[in-house]
């Protein structure tokens, strides 16, 4: 039995594909490709023509690979996030998918969106019993968890993501010093409902989520050792030290130097810039010097979850 699942994210789509059986569950394929669907028209609301055209054309090969795995429309799950469930037009965009395709999208709310992203982490890497604190940046939204192993203590969805902050924040390349200062106050002003959590529960781990994360891990291996990661590895340590070498490299030059960096890949180029300085605002706001990243987020604990719900239909 075969089952798919979509995430319909704001910068880049991704497909997996899993074989499920009564033993266990096996990915036998993945794709992840960039829709920017965000593009100039997150901060609006709106998803642009263009942006769904790309979309479609995304979607169509996506049905494709399922259709050569003979998998049935009800065995295929597909996920909306930030871009989607803040658009105006989102019902006239999922319905253009429905038609092109056959797929519905369930767009989810930010809440939801974290629960499934814990979901995700926590089976990559075991959490522990202290409090840590899971980022997962996207295009249009950032979700943050305080949480253990067995349990979430708090958790919120902020629209900060990178899109937006990109659109609102960097106009020039480099990014300058006046930028990085006004995007830290309006970060600032946004995550104070973390700050309070934060002060609650005092998390000393950061805990990042795929994206932005598993490329500093990246360029962390490549620096230091000279190749990639094991694909086979779900959870790593970065050092606060690798971090602030990665920071100062991502701010300080321009896309094309960015682009030479060993490690670096196109589809992160432009996004890593807010993000490296989103997570240097939250590791200097929150006193944390510990971070763990997991390569496994959104589309994980939609597999979980639709796995899990599978199960109980039987």
């Amino acid at each position: 039995m075969y089952f798919a699942i979509i995430d319909l994210g704001t910068n880049t789509f991704h497909l997996v594909i899993v074989k499920k059986n009564a033993h266990q569950t096996t990915p036998v394929y993945k794709a992840q490709i960039p829709t920017k669907i965000g593009k100039s028209g997150i901060n609006q609301g709106i998803i642009t023509e263009e942006a769904i055209q790309r979309a479609l054309t995304v979607l169509t090969q996506f049905r494709q690979k399922t259709d050569e795995w003979n998998i049935p429309v009800d065995h295929i799950t597909a996920i909306g996030t930030s871009a989607i469930r803040n658009a105006s037009n989102a019902p006239t965009f999922c319905q253009a998918i429905f038609e092109a395709t056959g797929i519905t999208v369930e767009v989810i709310s930010g809440d939801r969106e974290a629960e499934l992203i814990y979901e995700g982490v926590k089976q990559a890497l075991d959490l522990e019993q202290s409090p840590s604190l899971v980022m997962d940046i996207g295009g249009g939204s950032v979700e943050f968890i305080i949480c253990n192993q067995s349990r979430i203590f708090w958790k919120q969805s902020f629209e900060i993501g990178g899109q937006r902050l990109l659109e609102k924040f960097v106009s020039t390349d480099p990014i300058s010093a006046s930028a990085i200062q006004r995007l830290s106050n309006y970060l600032e002003e946004e995550l104070l409902p973390l700050l309070n959590a934060a002060h609650q529960y005092a998390p000393k781990i950061l805990v990042g989520s795929s994206g932005s994360f598993d490329t500093l891990v990246e360029m962390d291996f490549m620096n230091r050792l000279g190749n990639f990661p094991d694909a086979q590895q779900t959870g790593f340590e970065l050092s606060l030290s690798e971090f602030e070498r990665a920071y100062e490299l991502i701010t300080t030059k321009n896309r094309e130097q960015r682009l030479a960096i060993p490690g670096m890949i196109e589809l992160r180029v432009d996004l890593i810039v807010p993000a490296v300085v989103l997570i240097a605002y939250v590791l200097k706001a929150l006193q944390i010097n510990r971070i763990r990243t997991s390569t496994y987020a959104l589309k994980e604990g939609v597999l979980a979850w639709v796995l899990s719900k599978n199960q109980s239909l039987q």
